[in-house]
């Protein structure tokens, strides 16, 4: 059975690391934002993530206040579904969409997909009927009805303490013999999530700024800290990452730039 492991830059943003990290120069960085397609080879097609809606936004004035902070780039051929499709495959064809969170960058495309599955957390969806500002979800990008009539929830006792590599993760198998789980990877967002493949690749959402900047987590300023969702889990599940990819465990972040489309090596 082949196994297709793909990714596709949705749009990105810009970020000055300098702001982020103590003792780092300033500089600002372009961030893309990524979507992962993972064929297991029996007819489902997974999608993680969706990136960036196209402008405009009918946000109010909390998708302004993101917007300024967090200025999005989106160009029209960037849009998921056209890029899918010029690949070679049918936007309708998407059986489940897993999102990592509901953060503007990883939702701005659902509604192209009405025919998919969506996989989210019992953790996403408590922060979407509550939220907030710093927690940084426009509900306004999501379609009418989300997540669907037939979304696939996962609650905390979904998930099992397992090792992957040697390093402890708690593990969710909604797809069996798919060749991937759901990781818990809290810290960032309410409920959010990763996505194991074939053992080989994690995506792990945003629990970094990017796969390079997890060991760097520790020298985070204290502002974007106290924006995640908890600080302290944050830092614990940078530091799983790290030894994840110590052990040869290919560790993927949404914002990371990737110049092959391919993830799974032949």
């Amino acid at each position: 059975m082949t196994r297709r492991l793909r990714h596709y830059a949705c749009g990105s943003t810009v970020h000055d690391i300098g702001v982020l990290f103590r003792g780092s120069a300033r500089a600002v960085r372009e961030f893309p934002s990524g979507v992962f397609l993972y064929e297991p080879g029996d007819g489902r097609r997974i999608l993680v993530d969706t990136g960036y809606a196209p402008e405009p936004w009918d946000t109010g004035w909390r998708g302004a206040v993101y917007r300024r902070i967090l200025p999005p780039s989106m160009a029209a051929e960037e849009d998921v579904a056209r890029q899918l499709a010029d690949d070679g495959v049918a936007p309708e064809s998407v059986t489940h969409v897993v999102l990592s969170h509901l953060h503007p960058d990883h939702i701005g495309g659902v509604g192209l997909f009405p025919a998919a599955r969506i996989v989210t957390t019992a953790g996403q969806l408590e922060t979407l009927r509550r939220a907030r500002l710093r927690d940084a979800i426009l509900p306004g990008l999501l379609p009418a009805g989300f997540p669907g009539p037939d979304p696939l929830v996962l609650a905390r006792s979904d998930f099992a303490p397992t090792e992957v590599a040697g390093v402890g993760l708690s593990v969710a198998d909604p797809f069996p013999g798919a060749g991937v789980r759901i990781v818990d990877l809290p810290g960032h967002a309410n409920g959010h999530i990763g996505v194991l493949v074939d053992d080989r690749v994690l995506l792990a959402g945003d629990a970094a700024w990017g796969s390079d900047l997890l060991a760097e987590e520790p020298r985070m300023r204290s502002l974007p800290r106290a924006l995640q969702h908890d600080g302290d889990a944050y830092g614990d599940t940078a530091g799983r990452l790290v030894a994840l990819s110590h052990a040869g465990i290919r560790v993927v972040c949404s914002h990371d730039p990737i110049g092959d489309r391919e993830l799974l090596p032949r």
